[in-house]
């Protein structure tokens, strides 16, 4: 069987260890450093493991005990969902510069539909290497990419080359790409399908291919016809946007706290200059400036002001920012500033039906 065009070009960007990363990133005497995020080597589970725990056999959902055990000087660091939270969001505005067809699926991994882009690259393959730099660049994180006709292989390829890498499974690679992988490789897969699997001689994609899709309803029921699907590269799920694009943002977290607001208009300069080119970009304006303020001890907080009328340059929402910035006295030194804008001239949901076939 052959694929026939047209194809969509389809990216799942999954960062490295995210939540460790995070943590190293963070705390640079915990870089190259096997820690574990979660728990504790007397009770609790592992939420992630850095790549140099993992070597032991530390990985998520084990106890801290155990990993404790494999591991003797893993260190656990505490969880920080905030944080996450918005480096996320900050890897997240890249994705969207690219397109709108943006389906996360959690924190740390989403798909994207790049067949038709903003930046008119007909390369799927250099636009996941555009990206992967740029996250590197504004956050200091790795992150690896799969790039393939569909969600499926895109998932399974991101997986490759990690960490740090991506692999690219062209159109006419599919067939044999799926047909020599190993069925545990199979997303969705898990160890108690793949112990049965095996049970019925079923080891490979060439194996599944084999099996009849009666067959395989017969084994592992509704999920027999999907099997029978995916193996021939058949996955015609398309990449959802899951929100709503209610805002627009610009923040940086500084390697030394401000202390004054002189100094904080020098850095929210270059904050509201990025924030232009994302609202031009993005052929945006909104109402609604909302400064943030996040101080040295953690806490944070947020200064709002809605104007009358639509802006989108730094020359129109500027003055704003800095009514915000004197609005009241600093409570404590700034390790981090943000400016976002709200309530939108449009609440975009693109929908692209045209598939295109593309060089990938």
């Amino acid at each position: 069987m052959e694929l026939h065009p047209p194809f969509r070009k389809i990216i799942h960007v999954d960062m490295d260890a995210f939540y460790a990363s995070v943590a190293q990133l963070d705390n640079p005497e915990l870089r190259g450093k096997a820690i574990a995020v979660g728990g504790n080597e007397i009770r609790g589970v592992v939420s992630a493991a850095s790549y140099e725990a993992r070597k032991f056999g530390v990985k998520s959902a084990m106890s801290g005990f155990l990993a404790k055990q494999k591991c003797p000087h893993l260190i656990f660091v505490k969880t920080d969902f905030a944080r996450y939270k918005e480096v996320s969001a900050k890897i997240r505005e890249i994705f969207y510069t690219y397109t709108d067809l943006v389906e996360p699926l959690s924190l740390d991994e989403a798909y994207l539909d790049v067949t038709v882009n903003k930046k008119g690259n007909p390369s799927a393959n250099s636009i996941a290497k555009e990206i992967r730099q740029k996250i590197y660049e504004e956050t200091g994180l790795r992150a690896s990419a799969g790039i393939s006709i569909n969600k499926f292989i895109a998932k399974v390829a991101s997986d490759i080359n990690k960490p740090n890498g991506q692999k690219t499974v062209h159109p006419e690679e599919v067939i044999k790409f799926l047909e020599e992988l190993p069925v545990h490789k199979f997303y969705g897969v898990g160890k108690v399908t793949a112990s049965k699997m095996y049970n019925c001689g079923i080891f490979t994609g060439n194996d599944l291919k084999k099996k009849t899709e009666s067959e395989l309803v017969n084994l592992f029921g509704k999920a027999g016809t999907h099997y029978f699907n995916i193996v021939r590269g058949i996955h015609n799920s398309s990449v959802k946007p899951n929100r709503i694009r209610k805002s627009i943002a610009a923040e940086r977290t500084f390697a030394e706290n401000i202390s004054s607001e002189i100094f904080m208009i020098e850095r929210l300069e270059k904050i509201a200059e990025e924030l232009e080119t994302r609202m031009v970009k993005n052929e945006t304006k909104g109402k609604t400036i909302t400064l943030k303020i996040k101080y040295s001890d953690f806490t944070q907080q947020t200064r709002s002001k809605t104007k009358a009328y639509f802006m989108q340059s730094k020359k129109e929402f500027f003055p704003v920012v800095k009514e915000l910035v004197y609005q009241e006295k600093l409570k404590n030194s700034v390790r981090l500033l943000g400016i976002s804008f709200g309530n939108l001239d449009t609440q975009k949901t693109a929908s692209f039906s045209v598939q295109l076939k593309f060089d990938f």
